[in-house]
C-alpha cells in the first residue's frame, strides 16, 4: 500500500469510527433533566422499581472520582469528564451509582446488581483505558479489594473490582496520597 493509500484508509476508518460514536452517544449528554430520566430507565430496566434516584446532575470535573451517589438523599453527581464517551459507558456509571442506592458498598451483592447491565465489563474496560491513555498512572481502586464497603457509594475508580482507576485531581493528573 501506498503511502498516500494509507493516509486515505486511515482518514476513511477514522471518519467511519466518529460517526459510529456519533450514533452511540447517549441523550443524557444533553442536560441534568436528560441524565435523570435516562438514570429512571436504567433503573427500570436493569434493578426495579426501589433505585429511584431524588436528582441526577453532571457536575464540574471530579477531583478523584468518576461520579457519586449519596444513598442517604439519594443523590447522584456525574463528572463532566464523561460527557464524551460512549452512551454504553455513561449507562454504566448510571447502573454503578443507582445500585449504590440499594446497597451502599461494593459487596457480591452490589457486584450482582451491576453486572445486570450487559456492557459492564466492556465499560470497565473502556475506563481503565480512558485512565490508560492520559496517563494517569492508576494503581488501586476505592480500597483495592472489589469487596471493600464504601458506605457513600462513590465511583472514585472503583469500577468493577479491577485495577486501574483511582483518584485524579483537577487538571487530570493523579491525585496525591
Amino acid at each position: 500500500m501506498s503511502e498516500s493509500e494509507e493516509r486515505r484508509w486511515v482518514d476513511e476508518m477514522v471518519r467511519r469510527l466518529e460517526r459510529s460514536e456519533a450514533r452511540r452517544r447517549s441523550p443524557a449528554r444533553t442536560g441534568n433533566d436528560a441524565l435523570l430520566r435516562r438514570s429512571l430507565e436504567l433503573s427500570r430496566r436493569y434493578l426495579g422499581p426501589d433505585a429511584v434516584p431524588t436528582s441526577v446532575r453532571w457536575v464540574a470535573p471530579m477531583r478523584t472520582r468518576w461520579a457519586s451517589c449519596t444513598p442517604v438523599d439519594g443523590t447522584i453527581r456525574v463528572s463532566e469528564r464523561l460527557r464524551d464517551v460512549p452512551g454504553w459507558v455513561v449507562d454504566y456509571v448510571l447502573v454503578h451509582e443507582l445500585a449504590h442506592l440499594l446497597v451502599p458498598g461494593h459487596d457480591d451483592q452490589f457486584w450482582e446488581l451491576v453486572r445486570r447491565y450487559p456492557r459492564t465489563e466492556r465499560a470497565i474496560g473502556y475506563l481503565e483505558g480512558l485512565s490508560a491513555a492520559a496517563g494517569l498512572g492508576f494503581v488501586g481502586t476505592d480500597g483495592d479489594d472489589a469487596t471493600d464497603t464504601e458506605p457513600d457509594g462513590e465511583l472514585d475508580g472503583d469500577v468493577g473490582g479491577l485495577e486501574g482507576i483511582a483518584a485524579i485531581d483537577d487538571a487530570g493528573e493523579p491525585a496525591a496520597g
